[in-house]
């Protein structure tokens, strides 16, 4: 395939707009350019308007099966006026095509199905099977891949690379993600007698407090670091002269291997009970989303596979590294089924998420050749 159409093709997926949803459109699309090249792609719905996409190339009785996986949705655009270029232009500037989701991770994905077009078009016999997986909602609670693992789609997997950007470097290992919120129920009153009521607020900031120094104790994990915790989110109170009778707060914490989701709610637990022990106070907790850490050996054959054709293609040393974020990884490890997972894929992993967000052309034309050989080798040992 040519540059000018690789680039078209990532164009034109920047240009929909699957911010948090509408991942149909990026689906139906992808699906009829497979098509065109003579290679079948089924729809999984998971909601109206939100679709998965699988696809697949190669002998149909071989039994070892490679996954080249991405999340077909983006983040919000946030506020327009901070953005140089329009965040669905896909506007070309020297060696980089701006947008959103051009760098987490369209420019992945469509490297992802170019690899798929070029071996199909290639006409050579392959040592086993190629599979695409293309999820909805991974930037919010990632349910595309939660129900294609529990569909069993990738039971069969042997070995995986999920496309986030790396600059082409090879992450082996991420923290986990777990989203809380906690609600304190008061009774409002006047302000003028609030020892007539009970303040929400000033509860919920006990819970503040005691979450600061709740996680002192554990030890950074040799992998991905230390656990990082935050309070996110804070609502409150309705007019200043009325004490609040409602407050919440929405946290996010960032887990370990070591000491995991498990461990962090279990913690998280006990404090609000012990904290709505005290008379007046009433607290209650809620897990919104949980992603669960993921490691693979870094001596694991994918791994040092990985770095060595990225090292090869890119002409440079490529690292080994950790990220301190969540992919579909931590769905997909939750098959009975385990297999080595590596992250790879072009574009910044500090540039996801901000505005004039971008990915490098030379990094996304060549990401393609990288997925290739990965998948081939893999496939051949």
């Amino acid at each position: 395939m040519d540059k000018q159409t690789k680039i078209d093709i990532l164009t034109h997926l920047v240009q929909i707009d699957s911010a948090n949803d509408h991942e149909q459109r990026v689906a139906d699309y992808l699906q009829q350019l497979l098509s065109d090249h003579g290679i079948t792609a089924k729809q999984i719905e998971t909601a109206t308007g939100r679709t998965n996409l699988v696809a697949e190339i190669g002998d149909s009785k071989s039994t070892k099966v490679f996954a080249l996986a991405g999340h077909l949705d983006t983040v919000s655009f946030g506020n327009l006026s901070d953005w140089a270029h329009d965040p669905l232009s896909a506007e070309i500037h020297g060696d980089r095509l701006y947008g959103r989701g051009s760098a987490d991770m369209k420019g992945s994905v469509a490297a992802m199905i170019i690899t798929l077009v070029e071996l199909k078009e290639s006409g050579q016999s392959l040592p086993g099977r190629i599979r695409f997986i293309g999820t909805v909602g991974e930037e919010y609670g990632a349910m595309g891949s939660r129900q294609l693992t529990e569909q069993g789609v990738i039971d069969d997997v042997d070995g995986m690379i999920i496309g986030e950007p790396t600059s082409g470097d090879v992450v082996y290992a991420h923290n986990g993600s777990l989203n809380y919120t906690v609600s304190s129920e008061g009774k409002p009153i006047h302000s003028s007698m609030p020892e007539n009521g009970v303040n929400a607020l000033t509860n919920m900031v006990k819970f503040i407090n005691a979450e600061a120094d709740l996680f002192n104790d554990v030890k950074p994990s040799k992998e991905v670091g230390p656990l990082v915790h935050s309070i996110t989110v804070f609502n409150s109170g309705d007019q200043v002269n009325t004490i609040p009778g409602h407050a919440t707060l929405q946290g996010n914490i960032r887990a370990t291997p070591e000491f995991g989701n498990g461990a962090v709610i279990k913690r998280l637990n006990m404090i609000v009970r012990g904290l709505s022990s005290a008379p007046g106070v009433d607290l209650s907790f809620n897990v919104d989303h949980a992603f669960d850490p993921v490691v693979t050996d870094a001596e694991d054959p994918l791994v040092t596979l990985a770095q060595s054709v990225s090292s090869s293609v890119l002409k440079r040393d490529v690292d080994l590294k950790v990220i301190h974020g969540a992919t579909d990884a931590s769905e997909y490890r939750k098959a009975e089924h385990q297999f080595p997972i590596v992250v790879l894929g072009a574009g910044d992993w500090e540039n996801a998420h901000k505005m004039n967000e971008y990915v490098e052309l030379s990094q996304f034309l060549v990401m393609s050749d990288i997925y290739q050989k990965i998948a081939l080798d893999y496939l051949r040992k």
